[in-house]
């Protein structure tokens, strides 16, 4: 579990790149480079409020170990003290 101050997601990942999605901290933050139809499927779920999976890592790969999770919560108040 990484803890960020910010995160930006970049859909600019070629699919001939070899990737499924890669992530990375930068400064203080979390970069998360996603397809361009990957980003479709985000801003589609963040517009209906919809939790949302990118699975980092190597398309030839099994063993994956990365992903991001994008979780709505009920109450902000709770889970984002400080």
């Amino acid at each position: 579990v990484t803890g960020a101050s910010f995160v930006v997601f970049n859909g600019a990942l070629k699919t001939s790149s070899g990737f499924l999605a890669k992530s990375s901290i930068v400064e203080d933050g979390l970069m998360v480079q996603i397809t361009p139809e990957m980003m479709e499927s985000l801003r589609q779920a963040l517009r209906d409020k919809k939790d949302f999976k990118i699975t980092c890592g190597k398309t030839d790969t099994g063993d994956i170990k990365e992903y991001v999770d994008i979780c709505w919560v009920e109450n902000e108040e709770k889970t984002n003290k400080g």
